[in-house]
């Protein structure tokens, strides 16, 4: 058995996410709206929480504050809660206005 095959998951992502609590429209690959719940982001990508049935490799358009509609590519989903990886980068001076917004309604 390999040494870290028995660990706990750990986290490779290159950039943090910020801890937020942000009630977000979104359309799924269906063209059906919803309503999700950011609970961390990055200017590379989310994790979020739903109940719409959408799997890996479905493309959300999502509407955020400052930045207007991202589109992101889930990657994984499990349990009502998804990980996305934005298609292209938020500009870094929109995230932090971004980010001020969304920390301030968490």
């Amino acid at each position: 058995m390999a040494m870290g095959s028995a660990v706990a998951y750990q986290d490779d992502r290159l950039v943090t996410r910020e801890e937020v609590h942000y009630r977000a429209r979104a359309t799924g690959p269906d063209g059906q709206s919803f309503t999700m719940l950011i609970v961390n982001i990055s200017a590379m990508g989310l994790m979020a929480r739903c109940d719409a049935p959408y799997q890996s490799g479905d493309t959300l358009q999502i509407v955020l504050p400052v930045v207007g509609s991202v589109v992101a590519e889930i990657r994984w989903s499990l349990g009502g809660r998804f990980g996305c990886e934005l298609t292209a980068p938020i500009e870094l001076a929109n995230y932090y206005d971004l980010l001020a917004i969304l920390l301030k309604s968490s």
